[in-house]
């Protein structure tokens, strides 16, 4: 089967990562035929991820308005057995972006749960300390998620939980005919800081209902910044 060619290229920036342990009954649900939850050391993981898109290019082409926003998305990760070995991958439960344009593009070729609101960020401080908040308004007002970096970043060390965070290069979506798409994503592997103060603002349930937003109110079991790069996005090609 031919390789699929690229559909999306931007650069992500200054990604910050609340995790959250859940018990795996609450994604069984969720996760797409054909692969099944990955776990780290045992533990079954939410991720709650902020981010700028920077310079994007749809199938090469700059789009006016739409090159440079903010992205907000709740995850989990599974794997795939494929013939070449395993695929470490995510699976998003919501994704939340400023421009309808972008969700309605995302819906229609990846059928990702994409949602269009009002969303702002604010990155603050210097090398030596930095604040970065991400937020969207939603029924109840201004909500997001936040937190604080101190020092240098670090390169990843394999087999780390900030590895297992950042390191996947791959998505499956389940599909309205009962299937599932892969694609794939391809970035250089990103310097993280442990992130300090991390937590969400306000009450997120009007956004991922009330048993997600219960898991998010919670402290998070670890949080980190990833600097981010430039990535690429291919476009999506059914499982066998």
């Amino acid at each position: 089967m031919a390789t699929p060619g690229p559909f999306l290229t931007a650069e992500w920036r200054d990604l910050v990562m609340l995790n959250y342990e859940v018990p795996p009954e609450l994604l069984a649900s969720q996760v797409p035929p054909g692969t099944t939850l990955d776990r780290w050391e045992g533990r079954v993981l939410v991720s709650l991820v902020g981010f700028r898109f920077l310079h994007t290019r749809v199938l090469g082409v700059p789009i006016p308005w739409h090159r440079d926003f903010e992205e907000v998305n709740l995850r989990f990760y599974v794997r795939r057995e494929a013939p070449e070995g395993v695929r470490r991958a995510v699976v998003f439960l919501r994704e939340l972006v400023p421009r309808r344009a972008i969700a309605w593009l995302a819906r229609l070729w990846y059928n990702e749960p994409y949602r269009a609101l009002p969303m702002r960020h604010g990155i603050t401080g210097d090398a030596a300390r930095r604040e970065l908040r991400y937020e969207w308004r939603d029924r109840r007002g201004w909500i997001g998620l936040q937190a604080s970096t101190v020092g240098a970043p670090s390169v990843l060390t394999p087999g780390t939980e900030a590895e297992f965070i950042t390191e996947h290069y791959w998505g499956y979506t389940a599909q309205r005919d009962g299937g599932t798409v892969e694609y794939r994503v391809e970035h250089p592997p990103w310097r993280v800081w442990q992130a300090d103060a991390a937590h969400v603002l306000g009450d997120l349930s009007a956004t991922y209902g009330a048993t997600f937003g219960a898991v998010l109110g919670g402290r998070p079991c670890s949080a980190f910044v990833a600097e981010g790069s430039a990535i690429t996005v291919f476009r999506p090609r059914p499982l066998p």
